[in-house]
């Protein structure tokens, strides 16, 4: 069997990541420009939630998830990491559009001087505050693109017939949405409406046997 050259590896999937370059700026240039949200996302279990600033660090594994699980399907499962961009990308696109047509916003964050703790995650969580305002929340996009990284490595030749592998990529998927309500970053309901994007994709790439041409 020929092993794969790392041109025919680089050529053309390692592109797709260039959506980033697009995705940032319009996602910067919506925080920047969306000040007054004409929609607040709220629900009642969200006064049951309780705040917990020890939620940030499983939040901000979202970064280590995204790089590992991305860079692995890439060069070890290429079908499963086109899947992966389709889904993920394509979600986040849709998630951005509809907070231009329903600027969304949440008015759940407590201020520190509420909380009234100083340790190292409440330091963290007030520069995630100031770097990150409370608006285009609704759906979740750090819960659509874990719940993708967690199908799409699930289903992939990785974890196949290694259940322990596949549990892991849940559970770190579910905590991240999990850190999303505790550190107030999120409602409820827009953990709910990401995952909903990842749902809809289920029947039609994993329903049956799927290959995306390169």
């Amino acid at each position: 069997m020929k092993t794969p050259s790392l041109r025919s590896k680089l050529k053309p999937h390692l592109w797709f990541q260039a959506y980033w370059v697009i995705y940032l700026i319009w996602f910067f240039w919506l925080d920047l420009t969306i000040k007054n949200p004409k929609y607040i996302i709220h629900s009642p279990i969200d006064d049951l939630i309780p705040f917990n600033e020890w939620f940030i660090f499983p939040y901000c594994s979202w970064f280590v998830l995204l790089a590992a699980v991305t860079a692995m399907l890439w060069w070890y499962d290429t079908e499963s990491y086109d899947k992966l961009c389709l889904m993920m990308f394509s979600g986040m696109t849709l998630c951005l559009m509809i907070y231009m047509i329903l600027p969304n916003g949440l008015d759940i964050r407590p201020t520190a001087e509420a909380i009234g703790r100083d340790n190292l995650a409440m330091r963290i969580m007030q520069l995630i505050w100031k770097a990150d305002a409370s608006v285009n929340v609704c759906p979740s996009i750090h819960c659509q693109s874990s719940g993708c990284m967690a199908l799409a490595f699930s289903q992939s030749k990785l974890a196949k017939h290694r259940p322990a592998l596949k549990a892991v990529a849940w559970v770190w998927a579910g905590l991240i949405c999990l850190s999303t309500v505790f550190t107030k970053q999120h409602s409820i309901i827009d953990v709910v409406c990401g995952l909903v994007l990842v749902a809809v994709w289920v029947p039609f790439l994993y329903g049956k046997k799927t290959k995306i041409a390169d």
